[in-house]
C-alpha cells in the first residue's frame, strides 16, 4: 500500500449504490420546483401590477430566467445522482444535485423505518423511505421510490434489522 492509500475490506464500505429511484421522481421534483418558483413569482407579479413600479421588472425577469433553469435542470440532475441500495449489512444512499451526500447506515444502527407519501407523491404513486439511526447527521432519506417498492423496502428492512445483531445505539 502506498502512502495516502486506504484499504477497506469491509462489505459495508462506502460504495456507489446500485438502484435508481423511480423515473416518475423527475415529475415530482419538477412539479415541486414549479410550485417553489410560483411562490416567488406570483407576489412579484401582483406587486408589479398593483404598484406599477418598473424597478420590479428586473426582479420578475430574473425570477423567470433562473426559475426556468432550475425547473429544467434540477430534476434531471437529481435523477442522475439519486441512488440507493439495501444489502444484508447496510443501507446505502447517494443524493443531491449540486452538493452530493453519500451515506451508509449499518443495519445494526437502524432505529426506525418510515414511509411518507405527500399529496403529489400519492398522485404520482411515489413514496419516501426515511431510515433513522443514532447518527448526528440525521436520517437517510430515499426520495422518489415507487410506492409499492417503498413498502416492500420498509418491510424487508424491518425484518433485516430485527435479525441484525446490535442495539441500534
Amino acid at each position: 500500500m502506498h502512502s495516502g492509500e486506504v484499504q477497506i475490506d469491509s462489505p459495508a464500505a462506502l460504495r456507489a449504490p446500485r438502484n435508481r429511484v423511480h423515473p416518475r421522481a423527475r415529475q415530482w421534483w419538477t412539479i415541486r420546483a414549479l410550485i417553489g418558483v410560483a411562490v416567488l413569482l406570483v407576489p412579484q407579479l401582483v406587486a408589479l401590477m398593483i404598484a406599477g413600479n418598473q424597478w420590479l421588472v428586473p426582479a420578475v425577469v430574473a425570477t423567470v430566467v433562473l426559475g426556468t433553469a432550475y425547473v429544467v435542470v434540477m430534476p434531471r440532475l437529481r435523477y442522475q445522482v439519486h441512488r440507493w441500495e439495501a444489502s444484508p449489512e447496510a443501507v446505502y444512499t447517494l443524493s443531491g444535485w449540486l452538493s452530493r451526500e453519500w451515506r451508509v447506515a449499518p443495519l445494526s444502527r437502524i432505529q426506525t423505518i418510515d414511509t411518507q407519501r405527500g399529496p403529489l407523491q400519492q398522485l404520482l404513486r411515489l413514496a419516501t423511505v426515511t431510515i433513522t439511526t443514532a447518527s448526528a447527521a440525521g436520517p437517510l432519506k430515499i426520495d422518489g421510490l415507487d410506492a409499492e417498492d417503498a413498502a416492500e423496502l420498509a418491510r424487508d428492512l424491518t425484518e433485516a434489522t430485527n435479525r441484525a445483531p446490535g442495539d441500534a445505539t
